[in-house]
């Protein structure tokens, strides 16, 4: 008879069986998995007047720019700032896939961990499609993130940890994920922003299951040198992602000014609530498995998102 194994105590947090919580996302997976290609009607036309974005969540909402811009002009920049979140997206999702493969290359290739780490990069490949089919239907600029980035990405994925590619993980995934919850039931939105939000956040609610819980683990036996090297990279994922979330191109391409324009986002207390009202509940949650330290805090503040 197959002997489960114990469970372990995380903190305050029970943590279960790794294949036990893999069968359960799979289970998941089989009933709530979809194909964008079929379940959204990529066919019909915009609808005049309705948003690509909730304005409440545009970068400069209820800025002196905001209130001096017409309507015309703010539908313009909810265009270009979801295609920037979906350009963003992309490029988060292929750095997870990378992830997720170095994670599982020397685990048992026959485990249900496994097998759900593989049927999660097959989520995101589909992911990944389906906001690029949505930026040419926009048809808006894609928005790569800059250079610098892009190199330093390479060098993370390349020597990252697993802690530290969790948390990378968590962070793109959660912040979006709290957005998308507030597009997909608002009607004021484009039907077909709601149908790629909703099927993104369904799929990846499995996703940062998964992440959190092999987190905990992984925090829970690190050595003083992990855990030193996760809470500052921590802290600097903080910092990346929150100049990221919003490539400063779309301010241009909407005819603003692009100083001004970033200058009035980061001051913005509005913005700011945004940013730490999305980030809320991933920051408690590497509060409690010891991934901050003083400084990764001061970042993340620095960042809007404390």
């Amino acid at each position: 008879m197959a002997v489960k194994s114990p469970e372990k105590m995380a903190g305050n947090y029970i943590l279960g069986d790794r294949e036990e919580t893999a069968r359960r996302l799979l289970d998941a997976s089989a009933r709530h998995s979809f194909d964008p290609d079929r379940e959204l009607d990529w066919d019909a036309p915009f609808v005049e007047g309705k948003w690509f974005w909730p304005p409440e969540l545009i970068s400069l909402y209820d800025t002196p720019l905001w209130w001096a811009m017409d309507e015309e002009r703010r539908q313009r920049l909810a265009r270009v700032e979801s295609a920037s979140l979906a350009s963003i997206g992309i490029w988060f999702e292929i750095v997870v896939m990378q992830l997720l493969l170095r994670h599982i290359y020397d685990k048992p290739v026959t485990s249900k961990h496994v097998r759900f780490a593989l049927t999660e990069i097959a989520d995101e490949c589909r992911h990944s499609m389906m906001f690029a089919r949505f930026l040419a239907k926009s048809e808006t600029p894609v928005y790569p993130v800059s250079p610098f980035v892009q190199n330093l990405t390479r060098v993370f994925k390349s020597c990252s940890t697993t802690s530290c590619s969790l948390v990378f993980t968590l962070l793109c995934e959660e912040v979006i994920d709290w957005m998308q919850r507030l597009t997909f039931p608002d009607d004021r939105v484009q039907p077909l922003v709601r149908g790629v939000t909703r099927i993104h956040v369904v799929e990846e609610a499995r996703h940062v299951r998964y992440a959190r819980e092999e987190l905990r683990r992984q925090m829970e036996r690190a050595g003083r040198l992990e855990l030193r090297v996760t809470r500052a990279v921590t802290g600097e994922l903080g910092r990346v992602f929150a100049r990221c979330l919003v490539n400063s191109q779309v301010y241009p391409d909407c005819g603003l000014d692009r100083r001004l324009a970033v200058k009035q986002s980061r001051g913005s207390e509005h913005r700011r609530e945004v940013l730490r009202a999305g980030a809320a509940r991933l920051s408690g949650f590497l509060e409690d498995v010891g991934a901050f330290d003083e400084r990764g805090r001061r970042l993340w503040r620095a960042g809007g998102l404390l």
